[in-house]
């Protein structure tokens, strides 16, 4: 039998830390079913174009770990239940959507609440340990806003082996950025990061400079190095000769069907 189903409609649209909660504790509730407005119905019911198109959003969906299954929608589960089976229960934030979660009730379908308090905190990901002798990839970097861009990046990262992605901590970031860096916290951001499906584990760097996650990789023992062409460093290509890491740089290229994306670009600043 198919497993009942835990159903959010969720448009994903600039997708931050409080909303990536929000479908993780959704699917305690059972396999997280997300159902993602198209363009035409986000701009409907939020009365402005989204920021990130369809299939950027979908994307996005896709690729957070708490999430099972994804489909489009053109209406609202207010306009049409099709999308919805007889044992799903339909999920939502406790300060959003009181008409769906009533309307839903009153269709005789199951509902559960994330609330606020439910919503708190970043908890950890704890993977799975993995096999002796299993051949691992690193990458380092801030992550500041977790985009497109980086997802592609650690699928394409994760090709090589299981991936550990080593984020900069707040005060390393400020050391290399200067002020006003990082946007997020070291544990908004480690959370984000290990939330996405290609990351095996999210750390955060205990060192400084360039090389702020050299303490690292001389625990974790990766066999490759990965950067994208804007991390490119002498110090890194000299830290993995010394190391014997082998050292790889990949060109930024986005997913099919989607635009370039850069945290500064997205920022502004």
């Amino acid at each position: 039998m198919t497993a009942a189903r835990a159903v959010v409609e969720f448009g994903l649209d600039d997708l931050r830390s409080d909303d990536v909660r929000f479908l993780e504790e959704a699917a305690k509730v059972g396999p997280l079913h997300v159902l993602v407005p198209t363009d035409r119905l986000l701009a409907r019911q939020t009365g402005a174009a989204p920021k990130f198109p369809q299939a950027e959003r979908f994307f996005l969906a896709r690729s957070l770990r708490w999430v099972s299954s994804a489909e489009m929608i053109d209406e609202s589960l207010g306009d049409s239940l099709s999308p919805v089976r007889a044992d799903d229960t339909f999920v939502a934030r406790g300060e959003d959507d009181p008409l769906m979660r009533q309307g839903m009730a009153a269709a005789g379908f199951a509902v559960d609440v994330v609330s606020s308090e439910d919503r708190a905190g970043f908890p950890l990901y704890q993977p799975e340990p993995l096999p002796e002798g299993a051949k691992t990839v690193v990458v380092t970097g801030c992550f500041d806003w977790v985009h497109s861009g980086h997802i592609r990046f650690f699928m394409d990262a994760a090709a090589y082996g299981p991936l550990y992605v080593v984020i900069g901590s707040d005060r390393n970031v400020r050391l290399l950025k200067g002020e006003g860096h990082p946007l997020q916290t070291e544990d908004e951001r480690r959370y984000m990061v290990g939330s996405m499906r290609p990351v095996y584990q999210c750390l955060v760097s205990s060192g400084s400079g360039w090389m702020d996650a050299e303490p690292e990789i001389d625990v974790l023992k990766p066999t490759y190095y990965v950067v994208n062409e804007d991390g490119d460093k002498p110090e890194k290509q000299e830290f993995c000769a010394a190391h014997g890491l082998e050292y790889t740089v990949l060109q930024r290229i986005p997913h099919e069907g989607l635009p370039a994306r850069s945290s500064t670009d997205l920022r502004g600043y």
